[in-house]
């Protein structure tokens, strides 16, 4: 590896080592409560260093924001292969829950928090390009369901969106402990349950 290589090499970790000390005192304390000095000490660089890699915290949350929506389009393109499409919306969901209970943190800074989307109106852009992209998978694979007579008389995106909505707000609903806390049966399995009954609701049209 020639001088050039390494360096670059070393910049992407030391980029890295900020985003996830970043994303670990987010968690801990807040985004409100972290400050760039935090994320420095934690790191032990100073914090110059950290405003070399990203402007301000706002830019941070937004890298965290755009790594996540990366890992998450990741495992649904697994599901690519699922010939059957109303199959594969099925799995879509379960992934997308899954991954909201093994990433609640990141889930609430992709989906919850308003600091990203404050981001890109810094940034002057009007679409929020990763929530587009999720999206759109999900709204290709319904168009296709309705391809294999799914959902007659249904109209695509608002669909779509009544789809995400629903998914989304099981999501949100388990990760800000709401579930456990209105004496629901069987509340530790409730949310995998009741997308059951969902998916239920959906073969029937």
């Amino acid at each position: 590896m020639g001088i050039a290589e390494r360096k670059a090499k070393e910049k992407e970790e030391l980029k890295e080592l900020i985003l996830q000390a970043a994303k670990k005192l987010f968690a801990e304390k807040g985004i409100e409560q972290t400050t760039i000095r935090n994320i420095a000490n934690a790191i032990e660089y100073s914090v110059g260093t950290v405003y070399v890699y990203f402007k301000d915290k706002k830019e941070i949350l937004h890298e965290l924001h755009t790594q996540g929506f990366t890992q998450l389009g990741r495992e649904m393109r697994v599901l690519f292969n699922v010939s059957d499409p109303m199959e594969r919306l099925k799995a879509l969901g379960r992934v997308y829950l899954q991954f909201a209970i093994e990433n609640p943190d990141m889930y609430e800074l992709m989906f919850l928090m308003k600091e990203p989307i404050e981001c890109l109106e810094d940034l002057h852009k009007e679409v929020w390009d990763e929530g587009r992209a999720t999206f759109g998978i999900l709204k290709t694979n319904v168009n296709q369901c309705m391809e294999k007579g799914h959902f007659k008389g249904h109209q695509l995106e608002p669909l779509s969106f009544a789809i995400w909505g629903t998914v989304h707000g099981m999501a949100s609903l388990h990760i800000g402990q709401r579930v456990n806390r209105v004496n629901l049966q069987d509340s530790d399995t409730m949310l995998f349950r009741a997308y059951d009954q969902f998916v239920l609701m959906m073969d029937k049209s």
